[in-house]
């Protein structure tokens, strides 16, 4: 499933042709992706105006000219395509349609943006702006990991005196939004945290070194385009490049990166989930 990075570089990708231009024409291909779409979802997107594309954790937010906001949701294998666009970033002509494009938007200044999903675990659905924070997706969300609530005060905190592994708590949303399996096998690596460590048992030094190392991270993804290990591309179809920066995820028996580590990369399973990790080089 996308994480942080995978969205971030989709909204991205996306806000030149939709921020400030209308919703000419919604096409809606079938009655529901994960869940059902709201009723008369075409209807209520066509001739609105985007006033703003912003992401919440792995979630993007359309906000409407119509008071309505847009949450997009990419799911296992979404795809926010782009094409026509008249401003040159995307020179892709409309392809044909596609058995799983699910949802097209054709705006205002001829880009189209096709949502293609073949297993159809990606969402859409239509709430109130002004009340977007309290929607039962987002409510539930911790602070974003690249603001301001992200502190090192803020993690000791929320995490003080927990018996659950540090890798099960940075993955949950609860605590930070938008984290996903990828992004904190990287960050523990870099800080030489072991996955399966108990939060009590780290110093308060330790976790909060985690602050700056996790944004860090992200950022580098971001720079990189995402990561693209099965489905995912960006708005212009290009496929994400952090992978190829990966020191521990997905390298399993593998050397470890760090100069003068002799080690190998190892995997352990957590909550069905795969940790990657350096004996040596991670406590």
């Amino acid at each position: 499933m996308p994480e942080l990075p995978e969205v971030e570089t989709v909204r991205r990708g996306l806000a030149p042709v939709m921020e400030e231009q209308e919703i000419v024409r919604a096409q809606i291909n079938r009655p529901d992706l994960r869940w059902p779409f709201p009723d008369h979802m075409a209807e209520r997107l066509t001739g609105a105006r985007v006033s703003r594309l912003w992401r919440r954790s792995k979630y993007i937010l359309a906000d409407l000219s119509t008071g309505e906001s847009l949450l997009i949701h990419l799911g296992m294998s979404g795809r926010m395509l782009v094409s026509g666009d008249p401003l040159g970033r995307f020179v892709h002509d409309h392809a044909a349609p596609q058995k799983h494009d699910h949802v097209v938007l054709d705006m205002g200044q001829g880009a189209r943006i096709t949502f293609n999903d073949p297993r159809r675990f990606g969402a859409m659905d239509l709430l109130s702006t002004e009340a977007a924070e309290h929607h039962p997706l987002l409510a539930v969300l911790g602070p974003e990991p690249l603001g301001n609530g992200f502190s090192e005060s803020y993690l000791i905190g929320v995490l003080k005196g927990r018996k659950t592994p540090i890798k099960s708590a940075l993955l949950d949303q609860k605590n930070i939004a938008g984290l996903g399996n990828i992004y904190v096998c990287e960050a523990l690596f870099r800080t030489g945290i072991h996955p399966a460590r108990k939060v009590n048992q780290i110093s308060e030094v330790r976790l909060a070194g985690l602050v700056p190392v996790v944004r860090e991270v992200l950022q580098d993804a971001i720079a990189a385009g995402g990561s693209s290990l099965r489905d995912f591309r960006q708005a212009d179809g290009e496929l994400g490049y952090f992978q190829h920066s990966f020191d521990v995820y997905g390298r399993e028996g593998l050397p470890c990166r760090t100069e003068g580590c002799t080690d190998t990369v190892r995997r352990i399973v957590q909550s069905g989930r795969s940790s990657f990790y350096c004996p040596s080089c991670q406590r």
